[in-house]
C-alpha cells in the first residue's frame, strides 16, 4: 500500500438528514451535496478536491445505518489494492465478513468486516472485483 493514505472515505449515520446537513455546513463552513436515493439510502456527500490531503466521506441515512452506540456508528473506509486478499486476511486475523465484496459501479468495489473489537469498518478498491 506504499503511497496510498489508508482511509479514503467515511461515513456519518443519521437519523434526521435535513439536521445533521444544517449542522455540518455551519460547524464546519462547507457545502454538502445529497445524492439520489438508491436502494432506500441516502447519502449527503463532503465536499472533496482531487489531490487535496485528508479523506471525504458522507452523511448516510438508511434503515441499516444507525449512530452509535444502537448501531454500528461511524464507518471508515479503508483503501487496498487488493480487496480479496484483505478479506482473507480479515478472516485468518479473527474478523468477521459481514458485507462481501459488492460492486459501487464507477466507485470501485467495497466489504464491510467487522474487527476483533466489534468495530464495523469497510474495505475498498478504486478497481472491480467479481462482486
Amino acid at each position: 500500500m506504499n503511497n496510498i493514505n489508508p482511509v479514503g472515505w467515511f461515513e456519518l449515520p443519521v437519523t434526521d438528514l435535513d439536521r445533521a446537513e444544517q449542522f455540518y455546513t455551519t460547524v464546519l463552513g462547507i457545502t454538502l451535496t445529497r445524492q439520489p436515493e438508491i436502494n432506500g439510502l441516502i447519502m449527503s456527500w463532503f465536499p472533496w478536491t482531487e489531490g487535496a490531503k485528508g479523506a471525504t466521506g458522507s452523511l448516510v441515512l438508511s434503515p441499516d445505518y444507525a449512530p452509535a452506540p444502537e448501531g454500528a456508528g461511524v464507518i471508515i473506509y479503508f483503501t487496498t489494492t487488493d480487496l480479496d486478499a484483505a478479506l482473507a486476511r480479515t478472516i485468518e486475523a479473527g474478523g468477521v465478513v459481514i458485507i462481501p465484496a459488492t460492486s459501487l459501479g464507477e466507485y470501485g468495489t467495497m466489504a464491510r468486516i467487522q474487527d476483533t473489537e466489534g468495530n464495523h469498518i469497510c474495505l475498498h478498491t478504486s478497481t472491480h472485483t467479481n462482486a
